[in-house]
């Protein structure tokens, strides 16, 4: 466990990145009054008050690390964060994961209707990329194409979209701890991962190192949500506890059982630590290892 003023320093970084995204998105989304307005307000209520918002923590982590101005991390975050509530829309939707609850309120499909919430997507997807390209990274044009093309693989179909496909195929199977690894270093760690890279994008090159962490602290995510999915509550989750086992999915929880996958998060984290040495100890580093101890230690 951190020290107790070490949680204190974390929780109040957090909160104030947190807080700036709240605002960030607040100004990039269209207006709720803006024609055409219903689409308008269920996007807003779609990226809105809700979630951990653990990408735009990653983003402005890595952004710190590497001296990133403050402005282009803004639009890095918001950009990988629009990406992630789109994919959260369209995964609850019936044709999917038919889920009824999401961030702690009525999914997208079920408080306005389903074809709402397919533009919701759709229209997020495109607007993440929208700000990539009407913002200028870190001043050269080749930086800014190597963020877009970044973002593009991550949510494509060597990425998210693809590793939600393998989760759809594999529902009902038994798939070993190798497969299950193929399947969400696309689905959940790709995006995670290019939350990273923007982050450093944003004033240079990433260092090789960097995108090691992010693997790391990628796929420990995953794990981690699939023993919350066993043990938490949904109202501590705000989203439907226990769906996965209910729907057949393979996840590392019925792959290894809980202990071991336990295990298997907190090896990851030392990785991601590990990872991390190469760049530097003390402030350089910190918010990165903190993000990847909260990560793993998160009981939500």
């Amino acid at each position: 466990m951190l020290p107790i003023e070490t949680e204190a320093d974390f929780a109040a970084w957090m909160g104030s990145i947190q807080a700036r995204m709240e605002g960030a998105l607040a100004r990039h989304l269209p207006g709720a009054q803006q024609a055409p307005a219903r689409l308008h307000q269920a996007m807003r209520y779609a990226a809105l008050e809700g979630g951990k918002r653990v990408r735009p923590l990653l983003t402005f982590a890595a952004g710190e690390l590497v001296g990133a101005d403050p402005a282009r991390l803004d639009v890095a975050a918001c950009a990988v964060e629009m990406v992630h509530s789109y994919s959260l829309v369209h995964d609850d939707m019936p044709c999917i994961d038919d889920d009824i609850l999401r961030r702690g309120k009525r999914t997208v499909h079920v408080e306005y209707d389903e074809a709402t919430a397919l533009l919701v997507g759709d229209a997020l997807q495109t607007l993440a990329f929208q700000l990539l390209a009407e913002h200028t990274a870190a001043g050269d044009a080749a930086t800014q194409l190597d963020m877009l093309r970044t973002l593009a693989v991550a949510a494509g179909s060597r990425g998210m979209a693809g590793g939600q496909a393998i989760d759809l195929e594999s529902t009902g199977k038994t798939l070993s701890q190798t497969e299950l690894e193929f399947m969400h270093v696309r689905k959940t760690g790709a995006l995670i991962s290019a939350a990273v890279k923007l982050g450093a994008l944003c004033a240079g090159p990433c260092p090789a190192a960097l995108e090691q962490y992010a693997n790391r602290v990628g796929l420990a995510f995953q794990v981690v949500d699939d023993v919350l999915d066993t043990e938490a509550s949904t109202a501590t989750l705000g989203k439907t506890a226990g769906k996965d086992s209910k729907q057949g999915k393979p996840t590392y929880v019925s792959a290894m059982g809980v202990a071991r996958a336990r295990q298997f998060a907190e090896e990851l984290r030392l990785g991601a630590h590990a990872a991390l040495d190469t760049l530097g100890s003390g402030a350089r580093t910190r918010r990165l290892r903190q993000v990847a101890d909260f990560v793993v230690l998160r009981k939500f």
